[in-house]
């Protein structure tokens, strides 16, 4: 392939090659607002690669640039410009070209004062930021500044500050150019998303001077508000100021009258309308939202630069939706402009992005979202704190299941351990709830009701704030800004329906997780965890009692005592997802965990069953694990105790009667959890067809069922050939299957998770994002290889990857059914689903 050979320097004019690709995003936008007949001075785009031979000690033809020093003022600003505006680059240079003749000259036109200023302000900068001397030489200044400054210069360099422009100018663009490829540039522009080799343009601009007779100055405007995207006009403009140096005369004006102060709008209405029809001009050829640099002279305004304007998520959506609604953006555009997990800020209370804060400590943002609340150590006080209507944050060194409760009466969980799918992370995000975990800075002392965070101490009753968006531990009360599900909310998304994609189901356990994902117009229930109904203060005796029990029939016994209750738990959920499809799991948590652990537990417990305090702690010590992720659960639990699924499958099944008589039919779809043999799936599905036989008879009613498995151990996958002969579906639990995957505790995990995605052992935390390589081979594996077995079976995910774009992305190239993920992350997982699509419409389009 022939290489192209590109201009060391392309004047930007309507019809000249600037290409993004190879002169950035700056030099691009610069030529559209020339294309737009905007008052743009003279402009020079230098490519990327010529920056790059710069930075390297090659010489790059200038020449074309010379009479740029001889027209006007004779100065030049060079300006970086990177591929993506967000990449940043080093610190724009002004006035290159000032020496002692155009000082001079300067002097002239706008007063020895301004032009001494400008030209000191030149001097040191050049000195600090191109020949890399000692800020501090400049420090003090007498009373001719300039000639202090240029005396400084010599002494530190045995030479005259240069006098040719064209001197001035290559060693700006070198220094610009290595500054670009060092280091801590690397590292700043990668965090931001770059790659390590990503491009730099260089942009050379004559100036223009916002000092001198009449109205001079310079300013920003924009024509949206950047907190919510309303239309709303912002900026300032300052009267004879000119990059830091601010004249006779010099003032701050607000743009518009409805501001406090006297505004630009009052004192140069032909100014301010001509810049208003700049914004209208630029919003509808750029498509875009856009602030604008401009300089005045003597009343007549240079436009300068054109950026796009900063946003919050909820500005991001309003603005989208606002171009598209306007016809200036297709509606598809819309819904590829704005980043999926933005929506997520939407949802929930955020702190205010003006708001003052003080950060007393930093952890993993789990769960987005922004509460206050007091400090509240255990799940009984935070009930206690609900009961007297008062917010409180529930702060653990991890949670546990019986901390549910407590989760449900706070208003945020902050933990000490734990990584994004730990328990708290989960559940949390379930609830809507803004959580932090694994916030390594704080220390817990439960017993003395303390948290330490730093050299900070906190007792319970004492007020933070957490930023679950952040991760951030905020002291006491800040500002916090509403959710904003409104209109422009509601019509991106119906928007993203509209495009397709994959299906979008929830994890819903409870009546509440079902009426959210309802609201979100969630295609169903994908994952319902039935253990944590067992946690429930009316269950959880029943279910240590059958625990206790040692014979079938006294099991029976027990559960029984649960049946109603379930079968109430069941009849609601298909009641309110009114014919939707909801997928059970069966029980799946070891026995332990409803069991307490300490000696006072222990003691209430010994007395509620009747039994010796030393059979009780017997029987809980006989019950613990070495390892209980690996241990007696899911459906080694369901064969070895084979009571608990069948009652189970019975308040299903007497649910979808109940359900199917009031409302819309029911197929309720029963997932079977922790498989790894066909073997077990044949066991668990020749009781559950004996207990639909046996409902069937006794209630002399008809239904049907849908049998599938949880999908959460390697061997699964392998074997999904086999396991999908007895399967109507079979759904990935990534959370489980990246742990066993990569031999990872996920509750452990955030305590080197920062270190190995730092060094690159890992490119994201595989429990945050799917590991495609790996745990997604896994995916690919099981879902061909039972497709092979059964082509009509149904894949899915309903681990807590079902809510990240990029695993959406792959989910929906691979060809699976639907996703599934908590209630709160399913607008993200409809607009990434929407995106997924379109993007592979666009490549189908371009092939």
């Amino acid at each position: 392939m022939e290489t192209r050979h590109l201009p060391d320097v392309t004047e930007i004019t309507p019809s000249a090659g600037v290409e993004r690709a190879c002169h950035g995003w700056r030099a691009k936008c610069l030529q559209r607002l020339i294309r737009m007949r905007l008052p743009v001075p003279r402009s020079f785009a230098i490519p990327a690669e010529s920056v790059q031979s710069i930075a390297t000690g090659g010489q790059v033809d200038l020449g074309v640039l010379s009479d740029l020093f001889s027209q006007g003022d004779g100065l030049v600003s060079v300006r970086p410009s990177a591929l993506m505006p967000e990449w940043g680059g080093p610190g724009t240079v002004l006035n290159v070209g000032l020496n002692d003749r155009t000082h001079e000259r300067l002097a002239r036109r706008i007063g020895k004062a301004n032009a001494d200023g400008l030209y000191r302000r030149f001097v040191q900068g050049y000195a600090i930021h191109i020949a890399r001397l000692d800020p501090d030489i400049f420090a003090q200044e007498g009373e001719d500044a300039l000639a202090q400054a240029l005396r400084c210069y010599r002494e530190e360099t045995d030479e005259d500050f240069p006098q040719d422009p064209a001197i001035q100018l290559a060693q700006v663009l070198r220094s610009m150019a290595r500054a670009w490829e060092g280091p801590t540039a690397r590292l700043l522009r990668q965090a931001k998303g770059a790659p390590p080799d990503a491009p730099l343009g260089l942009v050379v601009q004559q100036m223009a001077l916002g000092l001198g007779p009449g109205l001079c100055g310079s300013g920003t405007i924009q024509f949206v508000d950047s907190v919510t995207g309303a239309p709303r006009v912002t900026g300032r403009f300052q009267r004879q100021h000119h990059g830091g140096t601010d004249g006779a005369g010099a003032g701050t004006l607000f743009l518009t009258h409805d501001e406090r102060g006297p505004s630009l709008q009052d004192t140069a209405p032909e100014v301010f309308a001509e810049l208003i029809r700049f914004g209208v001009a630029a919003r509808e050829r750029l498509r875009e939202e856009m602030q604008i640099e401009f300089v005045v002279i003597d009343g007549h305004i240079a436009i300068i630069d054109a950026t796009r304007v900063q946003r919050t998520s909820r500005a991001s959506v309003r603005i989208a939706v606002s171009l598209a609604r306007d016809g200036i953006i297709p509606e598809s555009e819309a819904v590829m402009r704005v980043e999926p997990r933005a929506l997520a800020d939407l949802l929930h209370r955020q702190v205010d992005p003006s708001a003052v804060c003080d950060v007393i400590a930093r952890g993993i943002n789990a769960s987005p979202g922004a509460a206050t609340g007091r400090i509240t150590f255990t799940a009984a006080a935070a009930q206690a704190a609900a009961a007297r209507d008062e917010a409180c944050i529930l702060v653990r060194r991890e949670t546990v299941p019986e901390d549910i409760r407590g989760m449900h009466a706070s208003v945020g969980v902050l933990t000490e351990r734990g990584g994004t799918t730990s328990h708290a992370a989960v559940i949390a995000r379930g609830m809507g709830l803004p959580c932090i975990v694994g916030a390594s800075g704080i220390s817990i002392d439960a017993r003395q009701r303390i948290l330490r965070a730093g050299a900070i101490t906190l007792r319970e009753g004492d007020e933070i704030t957490i930023n679950g968006s952040t991760g951030e531990v905020l002291a006491g009360r800040v500002p916090l800004l509403e959710p904003a599900l409104d209109d422009n909310f509601t019509q991106l998304l119906d928007w993203a329906d509209a495009a397709g994609g994959i299906g979008v189901r929830a994890n819903a356990d409870t009546p509440e997780d079902a009426r959210t994902a309802r609201r979100f117009k969630a295609q169903g229930i994908g994952l319902c965890r039935t253990e944590h109904m067992f946690f429930d203060a009316d269950r959880l005796p029943a279910m240590r009692e059958m625990i206790f029990a040692d014979k079938p029939e006294d099991r029976r016994l027990a559960l029984d005592r649960i049946l109603p209750m379930q079968r109430q738990d069941f009849t609601d959920l298909f009641e309110i997802m009114a014919g939707l499809p909801v997928t059970i799991r069966l029980f799946d948590p070891p026995l332990h965990e409803f069991l307490p652990n300490d000696r006072e537990g222990l003691r209430e417990l010994a007395d509620s069953l009747d039994l010796p305090l030393s059979d009780v702690t017997r029987r809980v010590e006989a019950l613990s694990e070495f390892n209980p992720m690996l241990g007696m659960r899911g459906v080694r639990l369901g064969i070895t105790i084979p009571e608990i699924y069948d009652m189970q499958a019975r308040a299903i099944f007497e649910a979808t009667i109940e359900a199917s008589r009031r409302g819309d039919p029911v197929v309720p779809e029963i997932m079977i959890p922790l498989v790894s043999a066909m073997r077990e799936v044949e066991l668990v599905k020749n009781r559950i067809d004996a207990v639909a036989a046996a409902v069937r008879n006794d209630r002399r009613t008809d239904f049907t069922y849908r049998l599938g498995v949880m999908v959460e151990t390697p061997r699964a996958c392998l074997r999904a050939g086999d396991i999908a002969a007895h399967s109507a579906f079979l759904s990935f639990g990534t959370n489980d299957l990246t742990q066993m995957t990569y031999g990872l505790s996920r509750d452990d995990a955030g305590r080197f998770m920062g270190t190995y995605v730092g060094q690159r052992v890992y490119d994201e935390d595989p429990f945050h994002c799917l590991d495609q390589d790996g745990v997604g081979e896994l995916l690919l594996t099981g879902a061909t290889r039972a497709r092979q077995e059964r082509p009509e079976i149904t894949i899915s995910v309903c681990g807590e990857h079902g809510g990240n774009p990029e695993s959406i992305g792959f989910c929906h190239e691979a060809g699976f059914d639907y996703v599934s993920c908590s209630p709160f992350r399913v607008p993200v997982a409809r607009l990434a689903a929407a995106q997924s699509a379109l993007r592979m419409r666009h490549r189908i389009d371009e092939n």
